[in-house]
């Protein structure tokens, strides 16, 4: 008699959600369980930083109005020791707290009030960057270990998903590094703010700007002011 080993069943990923308003926090967690999801969730901001350190999350969804810790103050904590993906949540998607959120750390923000499928995507999105594979560039054929692109100081290991700057280690979100991969792969090429928001966010045409602006600031804070110009009335090209 021939037995057979079946493969274990992936985790579920693990998010974590901090909302203060009771009703929204239990309906987005009751949604999101319905996903796949392993939710845990926090009522304001000090709670959810306790819970951030004593597990292991994949993503975190936060508002950015929390009592105590606000959310801009809680995603900033969690940038000094972590690069889990983060979403963040607002009620006035023109005001100052998404550029604010956005500044701390943040890769998204969605609008509240969000439906769930829009919640969904954007945190699809949002994991495929943290296990983003770049493809290989037009006409090379593609490597399964990747290669190391030097940039003066700068070398990438697309293979390793690895950046180091005269030598030194780079530490880069899932999605500056998603950025950093797509302007490597076009150096001298300028790329327009809605081609980076389709390839990098996976936004359409509707997608907020400010988000390639705010993560190409922070970009350049971490691999170099000068590497990565800016095209006025276009958008930014990265050089050789």
């Amino acid at each position: 008699m021939s037995s057979s080993v079946s493969s274990s069943p992936e985790p579920p990923v693990r998010v974590l959600l901090v909302e203060d308003d009771d009703l929204m926090r239990r309906s987005f967690t009751i949604a999101l369980e319905r996903y796949g999801y392993a939710m845990r969730a926090a009522a304001d901001g000090l709670s959810g930083l306790e819970l951030f350190r004593a597990e292991a999350f994949d993503l975190l969804v936060l508002d950015v109005m929390l009592p105590g810790l606000d959310g801009i103050g809680l995603c900033r904590k969690v940038r000094e020791t972590s690069l889990v993906p983060i979403l963040m949540m607002s009620a006035r998607g023109d005001g100052l707290d998404v550029v604010a959120g956005l500044e701390a750390g943040a890769d998204d923000y969605v609008v509240k009030p969000v439906d769930t499928y829009v919640l969904v995507a954007r945190i699809r999105s949002l994991l495929r960057r943290a296990t983003y594979a770049p493809a290989p560039a037009p006409g090379r054929p593609a490597d399964p270990e990747g290669e190391v692109l030097v940039f003066g100081d700068l070398t990438i290991d697309t293979g390793g998903l690895e950046v180091s700057l005269a030598g030194s280690p780079v530490a880069l979100t899932p999605t500056e590094l998603r950025l950093l991969l797509e302007f490597a792969a076009h150096p001298g090429i300028v790329l327009e703010r809605h081609t980076l928001l389709r390839e990098v966010w996976e936004y359409g045409w509707d997608g907020d700007s400010r988000v390639v602006d705010l993560c190409v600031q922070r970009l350049r804070g971490k691999v170099g002011r000068d590497r990565i110009e800016t095209v006025r009335g276009f958008g930014y090209k990265f050089r050789r």
